[in-house]
């Protein structure tokens, strides 16, 4: 439960002066042994600072966070790496959804520059040339999460480069048509550049026979387009753009008596915690979500401290080996 306890009182109780502790929640400069005095002492007696009044405030210690979805794995990862960090450090996040709308995610980038946050994390859906000049006309720094941005500071995933690795993958273990389930290249690092990378991955692997579907980021969708596949004939693999489109094609291969991986290989991106109950467990990239949260909100705490910071920072992935891909033997 939280105490009431004033600015004082943590003053006090940690051995520094007023206005250290004020310099801290204002993010400014201070002995990092002094912090972590201070941040024990808010840990202690759960000292939560009233938001919306430091909204008001010049420096109001709150970070604006713009996601382009709450329903999705990858993204409560990511929100739950940024809170850590930013809680930590002696901020909060003030978190909006952009319910995978382009122009949504513009105008809750524009409420929250009204609001006084001190600077902005966007999980960008894609950067438009219209996000890209609100961005560069922002009055407090923004960091560009998930998506490519020259022009400014960005934490990314190697969506190509997991892609290609997928594809290299899929194209080793298979060799008669491969189906890709997709999404909208509005999306441009998941709808672009992550289907480019499969793309030539199969293709280094001399899989060229690849039908492309594209649909949205839903459980149906991946049903909706499983059943566009299977009226097009027989396949030998499918990889899906995220692991819940994945599921949604398990539900329509099962209800057609389609065995995987012996009669269609089964691949994904995401490493979804319920991939493991899928019979057999599918085969999924996992990007380091947790990793995209920290450095972002580390890198917009230094942006905001005047500190220097990269212009790119790419996180990795790593290959969560399930059942429903063939064995490399079994495929040639």
């Amino acid at each position: 439960m939280t105490e009431k306890i004033t600015m004082a009182d943590i003053a006090r109780m940690a051995g520094v002066t007023k206005s250290t502790v004020s310099r801290y929640f204002n993010g400014g400069s201070i002995k990092e042994e002094t912090r972590e005095k201070i941040q024990t002492v808010i840990r202690k007696h759960n000292y939560e600072p009233n938001t919306f009044a430091r909204l008001k405030a010049r420096e109001s210690n709150v970070i604006g966070v713009v996601v382009p979805t709450l329903n999705s794995k990858v993204t409560s990862r990511v929100v739950t790496s940024i809170g850590r960090y930013l809680r930590n450090q002696g901020y909060e996040a003030l978190i909006k959804d952009s319910d995978h709308s382009p122009e949504l995610e513009f105008r809750n980038i524009q409420r929250l520059m009204g609001r006084n946050v001190d600077g902005i994390l966007c999980s960008a859906i894609s950067v438009t040339e219209e996000l890209r000049r609100l961005i560069q006309s922002s009055p407090v720094p923004v960091v560009v999460l998930a998506q490519e941005f020259e022009d400014g500071i960005a934490v990314m995933v190697d969506d190509y480069g997991a892609g290609r690795f997928m594809g290299r993958y899929v194209g080793e273990r298979v060799r008669g048509r491969v189906a890709y389930l997709g999404v909208d290249v509005r999306d441009a690092a998941v709808g672009i550049w992550r289907k480019q990378g499969v793309m030539d991955g199969l293709k280094e692997r001399g899989i060229r026979d690849v039908i492309t579907f594209l649909g949205d980021y839903s459980y149906q969708s991946g049903q909706d387009m499983m059943k566009q596949v299977l009226r097009q004939g027989k396949v030998d693999a499918v990889i899906c753009a995220t692991d819940r489109l994945a599921f949604g094609a398990y539900r329509v291969l099962g209800s057609h008596g389609i065995s995987i991986p012996d009669q269609v290989s089964v691949a994904a991106f995401g490493g979804y915690d319920e991939s493991e109950l899928l019979h057999p467990q599918l085969t999924t990239l996992r990007f380091d979500s947790y990793a995209l949260g920290y450095l972002g909100a580390e890198t917009l705490l230094k942006e905001i401290r005047k500190e220097p910071v990269p212009k790119k920072q790419i996180v990795g992935y790593q290959l969560i080996e399930g059942g429903s891909v063939r064995k490399l033997a079994e495929g040639l």
